[in-house]
């Protein structure tokens, strides 16, 4: 009976230590199956598996400060796997645009097979940014009530957003704004100054549940719900933007 019980409990504590972690491999996972259908052109399923990733991140921190296993392993193991979902398939979409809009780019030729394009791999900047950024948030201390810069997961929606819209919102205006290689270009250069900037943004973490002390953030989730309802996916752009806009106003509040 004893040794029952001790299995249960070490069974128990096993599970509850490793949850967030298997989180984080799911996230992971996502990704990995997000960068695949993005490579062949599946913009909206890679899509979809990105979102879901992203829910699997958010939960592994959730999970983990509730069940107090916080561990110097699944900050690094968050960071590697947010790499792949929020840092290198928003790259490779953004490449991907890049590549169909552009009909007179460059080419590089690497193997005598396969003929790389030269100016789409600016959208690539978009995953080495997120790397820097990954890098600097793990070794910076102060980021724990905010974001200094716009957070990985927040930026792929934002690069994500773009085939959807042209998929579900059928508007001529829209599409061609967004198939247009400069605004293409700049998107991806405004990205990835957002994702190294000093810009502090509010975290969507609730110490408590009281509307004073976190009347923004509750603000900010009631305005992307109705966004959300009433523009669709023409609503990230807008959403990623009222956060920023947002932030700034709280922090000078604050001060």
């Amino acid at each position: 009976m004893n040794s029952l019980l001790f299995l249960h409990k070490y069974f128990e504590g096993f599970m509850t230590r490793y949850i967030p972690n298997a989180l984080t491999l799911l996230n992971l996972f996502c990704g990995c199956i997000a960068a695949i259908y993005a490579v062949n052109n599946n913009f909206v399923t890679a899509a979809f598996f990105v979102f879901l990733g992203i829910f699997f991140d958010f939960f592994d921190g959730f999970a983990a400060r509730k069940l107090n296993v916080q561990s110097e392993l699944g900050v690094q193991l968050d960071s590697l796997a947010d790499m792949v979902t929020s840092g290198l398939v928003p790259g490779i979409i953004m490449y991907k645009l890049l590549e169909l809009v552009g009909s007179d780019w460059g080419e590089v030729d690497l193997s005598g097979n396969f003929e790389l394009l030269a100016i789409p791999l600016i959208g690539l900047t978009i995953t080495l940014a997120s790397a820097y950024r990954l890098a600097k948030f793990n070794i910076d201390t102060e980021q724990q009530t905010y974001f200094k810069g716009l957070p990985t997961p927040a930026n792929a929606l934002l690069i994500l957003s773009l085939p959807l819209i042209i998929e579900f919102q059928d508007s001529d205006i829209i599409n061609a704004v967004i198939l247009n290689k400069w605004f293409l270009i700049g998107l991806t250069l405004l990205s990835c100054y957002l994702l190294n900037s000093n810009i502090k943004l509010f975290a969507l973490k609730f110490k408590s549940w009281d509307f004073i002390s976190n009347a923004t953030r509750y603000i900010f989730i009631i305005l992307c719900i109705v966004l959300l309802a009433v523009i669709q996916f023409a609503a990230i752009p807008i959403i990623i933007l009222l956060y920023i806009i947002m932030s700034i106003l709280d922090n000078l509040t604050s001060k």
